[in-house]
Order: structure tokens, then sequence, then C-alpha cells
């Protein structure tokens, strides 16, 4: 079955990379671009598409209340929700709304792919971190931050890094961590800039000195 997407991101660069990054993914087709909620609405009326992927921060009509219109309006679309945010206040709005899966934007291809697919069937794929946090609030257990890391490293670039001190090639880092290879390159321009590397052996050597997974 070929799912038809909806795409709804206030960020040009953001629109345009993941219908991209969609585009690469097997029997999934692009139907629309929307700059805010009222956008998203106004193509998923016009298209009546599988799925919309979903920022919640956007302007005119924020992502939360898209979710919840779409879902009242168009029953049959299924909302999965791409964004930067994973606190509480997120998860649980666009969750109430109706959203049937919740990824943040460290997600790759292979994960966007897989959640889209559910959505499409009925069912629901959540990151890690939010899965955790729901768990949290039904067990009333606290959930371990995640480790601080260095220079302002987020979880992907240093998990990028650490494969570099591994010795691995940026198609291998890509097929490992289910992402892409310009995701990859991406990731390594940025942890680069960070850390003030100038090549992967500067890299490597920063990387295994603070062991990094």
């Amino acid at each position: 079955m070929t799912l038809r997407v909806v795409v709804a991101d206030d960020q040009q660069l953001v629109r345009e990379g993941l219908t991209a990054l969609l585009d690469l993914i097997a029997e999934v087709t692009v139907v629309g671009a929307a700059a805010d909620g009222a956008q998203a609405l106004a193509l998923v009326a016009e298209h009546e598409p599988d799925v919309v992927l979903m920022d919640l921060r956007m302007p005119v009509l924020d992502g939360i209340t898209a979710t919840a219109r779409i879902r009242d309006r168009h029953p049959a679309v299924a909302v999965v929700v791409l964004t930067t945010y994973a606190d509480d206040d997120s998860i649980a709005g666009a969750l109430a709304a109706g959203a049937r899966g919740y990824l943040t934007k460290d997600a790759g291809r292979a994960e966007i792919g897989m959640a889209l697919r559910a959505a499409a069937t009925g069912h629901s794929l959540l990151d890690p971190v939010v899965a955790a946090r729901i768990a949290q609030t039904f067990s009333g257990t606290p959930v371990a931050p995640p480790p601080q890391l260095p220079d302002g490293l987020t979880p992907r670039e240093a998990e990028v890094l650490g494969r570099i001190a591994l010795g691995r090639t940026n198609a291998e880092i890509a097929a490992e961590l289910f992402i892409a290879e310009a995701t990859v390159k991406t990731h390594i321009n940025n942890a680069f800039a960070k850390i003030g590397a100038r090549n992967r052996a500067e890299a490597a050597t920063y990387a295994a000195r603070r062991r990094l997974p």
C-alpha cells in the first residue's frame, strides 16, 4: 500500500528536508507540505492523505490544535508528531488530541517510516523518551535524566562521534543508526563545530577520551 503523507512544519528547510527524506522511503508519497496547522488542515481536506507528519510549535494554528481538528473532521487520517519537544505537556497534549505516533527530530528515516506505517494501520510508535515519560506518569517512578554530554552535543551527535572513534565510515554509521548518510554528515558537521575538531582523527580522539557511546 502506498502511503500518502502531508508534512507540516513551519521551517522551510525542515519541510524540504523531510519531503526529500520521505521520497526515499519505499511506498511513501508526499502529497503536500504545510507551513502551519491551518495549511495542514486545508491540505488534508484537499488530498485526504493517510497520515500527517506534524510539528507542534507552528504559527497561525499549532500542531496540537491542528491534530485535534484533523481527527475530528477527517477520522480516517492519522497524525504522527515529529517535534523537537518531548516535555510532558507537549506529549500529553498531542496524544490527547489524537496523535498516533510521537517522534523527536533525532529520529532517522527508518523510524519515521515505521511510525507512518504503524499510524496508517491504527497502531502507535513512540520515541523511547516519550514512552519512558508515559510509563513514569502511570507508575509514579521517576525516570533517570539522560547523562549530560560535553560541549552541548546531542545524543545523536555523541553516537556518531562514538562510531567515528570505532573507525566506522559514514555509510556504516548510517546503516547502524538507521538514518540517511546525508543526516550523518549533518551530525558530523555540527559535532565538529561544537568540539573544535578539524578532522576525523581529532574527533575520534575526543570521543575515546570522553567515552562517548
